[in-house]
């Protein structure tokens, strides 16, 4: 089993998954659900119920090496993002709200 580093993604999407207690993170492609589980139970001290994931295919890319020398396409990475949902009465600080301070 490898050990990785899960990464929370911090967008509007994943702002409004958090309102209902499920974290979406940035993975390796080749972490299975499993390890996902057990690396953000480890690094959160959270329990998950819930592992779903998905894989985002790179993106075909054009380049060129010149004016008139042999253009071509190649292609960005793979990105895998896991869609955690954890037990009731757990939560990750993703999203800190600072509290509004008074003015005086």
């Amino acid at each position: 089993m490898s050990t990785f580093n899960v990464i929370p993604r911090t967008t509007e999407k994943a702002y409004g998954q958090s309102l209902k207690n499920v974290y979406v993170f940035d993975v390796p492609v080749s972490a299975n659900k499993k390890e996902i589980a057990d690396a953000v139970a480890k690094q959160f001290d959270v329990k998950v119920t819930n592992v779903a994931t998905t894989v985002q295919s790179g993106k075909a890319v054009r380049f060129s090496r010149g004016k008139n020398r042999y253009p071509g396409t190649t292609h960005r990475q793979d990105t895998k993002k896991a869609y955690v949902t954890l037990a009731a009465g757990n939560s990750i600080k993703v999203f800190d709200v600072p509290e509004a301070e008074e003015k005086k």
